[in-house]
């Protein structure tokens, strides 16, 4: 299957911030080591705003004029299609019981379910259970890599968006045309974009809404890899106030 639009997009994107990364040495003792990045990152952050304003935001609130019944089918038939990559990475992860469940709804949702329209497998209490390869590298203990912030993907690190390739080349994917991949991101974007907008306000009344949104994200990565339970980080260190 030859790679997509997105795959290819990604990819000299990639080239790109390898290529920054090694002539970058931060020099400040301050500089967030997570971020390498960070004045390249807030560049494409304020370009995203502005995609946002002039033709994200309007997009999605015309798309919130199509019935809600008819958008939630079309994003749960999307959804749907993730579940057997789901199934892999949960047996990799070690989690049967889970990939079990993915297997379950799979076939309730693409079988009475419409080829996922509908979702029946909740209502049997089959909840998903959706994983990922980065989260799984994640979890074997892979360093997550640089922090991102991707023209009109927004927040992520190396790990997470680094792995899309290999999480949209999979069963069922590779026997639906690669056409489908427009669309596809297209009501999971607009859905999720309709859905942040209860979070306008909190981002609007933030110091730094880069940094909030950064934090968020690491928030939300460690609770996606970690299932709800992520450790305890370390304390920081404060040896250089013991004499104070």
């Amino acid at each position: 299957m030859q790679k997509t639009w997105y795959a290819k997009l990604f990819g000299a994107l990639m080239s790109v911030l390898v290529l920054a990364g090694c002539s970058s040495t931060p020099d400040d003792p301050y500089a967030d080591k997570r971020d390498p990045f960070e004045d390249m990152n807030r560049v494409v952050w304020d370009f995203n705003q502005d995609v946002d304003e002039a033709v994200i935001k309007p997009t999605a609130e015309a798309y919130e004029n199509v019935p809600e019944p008819v958008r939630n089918s079309l994003y749960r038939a999307f959804e749907n299609l993730q579940e057997p990559w789901s199934f892999v990475n949960n047996i990799l992860q070690g989690k049967p019981k889970d990939a079990g469940i993915t297997v379950g709804r799979f076939f309730f949702n693409s079988t009475i379910g419409l080829l996922g329209l509908l979702d029946p497998a909740t209502e049997m209490g089959l909840t998903k259970r959706e994983e990922s390869l980065g989260e799984t590298l994640a979890l074997w203990g892979v360093p997550d890599g640089p922090y991102l912030m991707l023209p009109l993907l927004g927040p992520t690190v190396l790990i997470d968006r680094g792995t899309d390739w290999v999480d949209g080349n999979y069963f069922p994917y590779t026997e639906v045309d690669s056409d489908w991949d427009i669309p596809r991101y297209t009501v999971k974007g607009l859905e999720l974009r309709l859905r942040l907008r209860d979070q306008e306000q909190v981002l609007e009344n933030s110091l730094d809404p880069y940094t909030f949104v950064k934090e968020a994200y690491y928030q939300n990565w460690r609770y996606n890899v970690y299932d709800g339970n992520p450790p305890q980080e370390p304390a920081e260190d404060f040896e250089d106030f013991e004499d104070f």
